[in-house]
């Protein structure tokens, strides 16, 4: 609006050599189309700015678009890869992680067996060890005996091989025992 050959102060107009717009701050969002573009581009160019400083936070923020995009992109092609990997490690640890419980449940189910036949063994040994009651306890030897037998007098371990009037081969391993090889092994003399 002209009043006496200049431009009136207004909110659409500027000063009276410029004959651009004046954009009001206070844009709100029922106001024209222009406004709510302005507003767009305010909030694009805020993001923008603080995706560059999150890219690279130890320089100042790039202004190029393009080059904000170009490193956003190389950064998530990066990190993509980066959680690939991560991915097939973690993978290939759970893989790992079955393969020694197994190895464990094996080990336990081994050390079970082991122990189970321990005290089997032993069962066995306190058998062999305790004295049939029919067996008469083992004799006293003279010490003249013991020193035909090669002993020091007054040594307490004198060697004896045998019960009297008991087969030893009761007692020998069952493999010691066999006797269906014999004539192979040990073929009869004529």
């Amino acid at each position: 609006v002209e009043i006496d050959g200049s431009f009136e102060d207004s909110d659409g107009l500027k000063e009276s050599g410029s004959k651009k717009r004046v954009r009001s701050e206070s844009c709100n969002v029922s106001s024209s189309k222009a406004c709510r573009e302005k507003l767009r581009r305010d909030r694009l160019n805020e993001k923008f700015m603080e995706l560059s400083s999150i890219l690279e936070p130890e320089r100042p923020p790039k202004t190029d678009k393009a080059a904000i995009l170009v490193d956003a992109v190389r950064m998530v092609t990066q990190l993509r890869g980066e959680a690939q990997k991560l991915k097939d490690s973690i993978s290939s640890l759970h893989d790992r992680i079955k393969e020694l419980k197994a190895e464990k449940n094996e080990l336990r189910d081994e050390k079970q067996r082991l122990k189970a036949e321990k005290e089997k063994l032993e069962q066995q040994l306190k058998a062999m060890n305790s004295q049939p009651s029919f067996m008469p306890p083992t004799p006293a030897f003279p010490a003249a005996f013991a020193t035909a037998q090669g002993q020091v007098p007054g040594n307490k371990l004198v060697p004896f091989f045998g019960y009297p009037g008991v087969a030893m081969w009761q007692f020998m391993p069952p493999a010691s025992v066999d006797t269906s090889e014999d004539h192979v092994l040990r073929p009869p003399v004529a």
